[in-house]
């Protein structure tokens, strides 16, 4: 596995790993509330590692806009995921994390780059540490 990689593995891809996740109703959002993650976070003891989805509504945006938003949500997951990995795999747990944004749309904001978002990244990702 590469370190700064997102192989199929660790996307949710099963219908019924969405479910788990939109079902459980644990949210965490960003300080400035730009970006939300559900989570769901299940005891196991053969399989443990952390999967995640990047979601983005049809209401958002056009097209264009919301798979730029999918990838930079998936680039700030690839550079800062590794701490939130290791705590995963040291206390044998599996994480399932759906990311999306919350206030952003494309009317509000018609240009949107890595750093307007990466803050508030690594503050979902402390605030997901602190509850493993």
């Amino acid at each position: 596995m590469k370190t700064f990689g997102l192989s199929k593995n660790e996307r949710i891809k099963l219908k019924k790993d969405f479910q788990k996740v939109y079902l459980s109703e644990q949210n965490l959002y960003s300080s400035s509330k730009k970006l939300k993650a559900r989570y769901y976070i299940e005891s196991s003891v053969n399989e443990f590692g952390i999967k995640a989805a990047f979601v983005v509504s049809k209401k958002a945006g056009n097209a264009v806009w919301r798979n730029r938003v999918k990838r930079i949500l998936r680039a700030t997951y690839r550079l800062n995921k590794l701490g939130l990995v290791e705590l995963c795999n040291n206390k044998n747990k599996k994480l399932l994390i759906a990311f999306s944004p919350n206030n952003l749309n494309q009317k509000k904001n018609k240009t949107i780059n890595l750093n307007f978002i990466a803050d508030d990244f690594t503050d979902l990702l402390e605030q997901l540490k602190n509850k493993i």
